[in-house]
């Protein structure tokens, strides 16, 4: 099992920066694909970007990509999103998510954390 708790959430004006964080509870967290994903009001959830277990590759949605960037600190179980840039589209609960072993593409997503609220003003 792991559980996986967000923070770094808030109201920021438009072209503003933020950097999000989700820490993991577990051992094993190296060997965890890791992912962020956002749900807006009235609409589905979305992927974001994921970052891989072993090589580190990353993989972004068109919508964030050269805007925001996913990293990992295996030392500190912790993944972040540094999200620059921002736009009011961007507003959504960000969520974090967590495959044993993922693939870099995969969608499907064994544990998820609670989410932290990300408004952009404008």
């Amino acid at each position: 099992q792991v559980q996986l708790v967000e923070s770094g959430g808030g109201l920021v004006q438009a072209g503003g920066s933020l950097r999000l964080s989700c820490a993991a509870s577990g051992r094993t967290f190296s060997s965890y694909t890791m992912a962020w994903f956002r749900q807006a009001p009235g609409k589905e959830r979305d992927f974001v970007a994921t970052i891989g277990w072993s090589s580190g590759r990353t993989y972004y949605a068109d919508s964030v990509k050269g805007r925001f960037t996913i990293s990992r600190d295996n030392a500190k179980n912790t993944v972040y999103l540094q999200m620059n840039s921002l736009k009011p589209d961007d507003t959504a609960v960000y969520y974090c998510a967590a495959r044993y072993r993922g693939s870099i593409t995969t969608t499907s997503f064994d544990f998820w954390g609670q989410g932290t609220q990300v408004t952009v003003s404008s």
